[in-house]
């Protein structure tokens, strides 16, 4: 039941989402001034907008991090290519957590509730934030 609800909840949130063309998104965007939104779809837009630039971040992060791994690898079975997997595991556990919590678990607190997109945003966001940080501190430092 739990379940099903989440998944309505993310399909309507998907759908209007979808009702703006990649250029329509890209333009109302450029005209809100996130410093001052105001309404619940501008709110959400800078959201978006935010958790756009913190993911752009992270992937960068993590590609410096596979890039690393060859200069700090050792013999089996702390080898390169067993670091990569890792890694690569580690990160897709990640997303499956970040997931989990900020799209599954915080959308029951808002029950509907029209705040509800800007927090789930704001979760994947600020762990997106985080997770970047982790990467940065362990593969740039160690290089």
């Amino acid at each position: 039941m739990r379940r099903a609800r989440t998944a309505v909840f993310c399909l309507a949130v998907s759908c209007v989402a979808s009702t703006l063309s990649p250029v329509e998104r890209a333009r109302a965007q450029a005209e809100i001034d996130c410093q001052n939104a105001m309404s619940t779809a501008e709110i959400n837009v800078c959201a978006d907008k935010e958790f756009d630039a913190a993911d752009k971040e992270l992937n960068a992060a993590y590609r410096s991090a596979l890039a690393a791994i060859p200069g700090m690898a050792s013999e089996k079975p702390y080898d390169a290519k067993s670091w990569e997997a890792a890694l690569r595991a580690s990160q897709r556990a990640w997303v499956a957590f970040r997931d989990a919590e900020c799209v599954d678990h915080l959308a029951f607190f808002w029950q509907g509730g029209s705040g509800a997109s800007a927090d789930i945003i704001g979760c994947k966001t600020e762990l997106t934030k985080a997770r970047t940080q982790e990467l940065k501190e362990r593969y740039e430092t160690s290089r």
